[in-house]
């Protein structure tokens, strides 16, 4: 992909504990932006995102980007799903789309300023106890799990099997097998859903940064 200072790329990660998933950053950084104009978003499970923004927007100039504008966008959080159920919702997307009128506003005038985004550096620290789905005995092993993988963390020709270091927890494979064959220790859910109560129970709205 040529890219050129004429291009407006969007840069989307979901943000994990706060961070940009290293895979992420690890494809980001193989791109080369030409000073092509960057939109960046993280998408959070109602708790927070802290690191995420910066973190991105450093990789994003470190491969060549101009970054203009970026957004935090919230939804459904991937492990304990009670929180942000249903979300994006109407209101989300109503937000959202008058963020990408305010983008678009910019571009149009070619204003070039970088937006001034939250976030710590040094980054938090990355990493905590991660919690990995495993196969059930309903697995027949049809592989769309592993075909969904982002990182490839589960073995393509027996899914049973996990690269427990590789897995960063998206729940992907829970999302898309189709038998409903996945699924996390009950233990751990119950453990983590307790730890999110506090933090996640209150609506937190998208944001813009212009």
């Amino acid at each position: 992909m040529q890219l050129t200072q004429e291009d407006v790329v969007v840069i989307a990660v979901p943000s994990y504990g706060g961070r940009v998933p290293s895979v992420a950053v690890r494809r980001l950084k193989a791109l080369n932006g030409q000073g092509a104009r960057a939109v960046l978003a993280c998408v959070y499970g109602n708790r927070a995102y802290e690191d995420t923004l910066v973190e991105l927007e450093d990789a994003a100039r470190e491969t060549g980007f101009r970054v203009i504008a970026a957004m935090a966008a919230v939804a459904e959080h991937s492990i304990a799903r009670q929180f942000a159920s249903g979300r994006p919702d109407e209101q989300d997307a109503q937000q959202i789309a008058a963020f990408a009128e305010q983008i678009r506003g910019k571009l149009s005038t070619n204003d070039l300023s970088e937006p001034k985004l939250p976030g710590n550096r040094p980054y938090k620290k990355a990493g905590g106890a991660s919690i990995v789905p495993k196969a059930t005995k309903d697995c027949n092993r049809c592989g769309v799990c592993a075909a969904n993988c982002p990182v490839e963390a589960i073995h393509k020709d027996d899914p049973t099997k996990v690269d427990e270091k590789a897995c960063i927890s998206c729940m992907r494979c829970v999302a898309v097998c189709p038998q409903g064959a996945r699924k996390v220790s009950p233990l751990l859910l119950s453990a983590a859903s307790l730890m999110l109560k506090k933090v996640c129970s209150e609506r937190k709205e998208c944001e813009l940064f212009l």
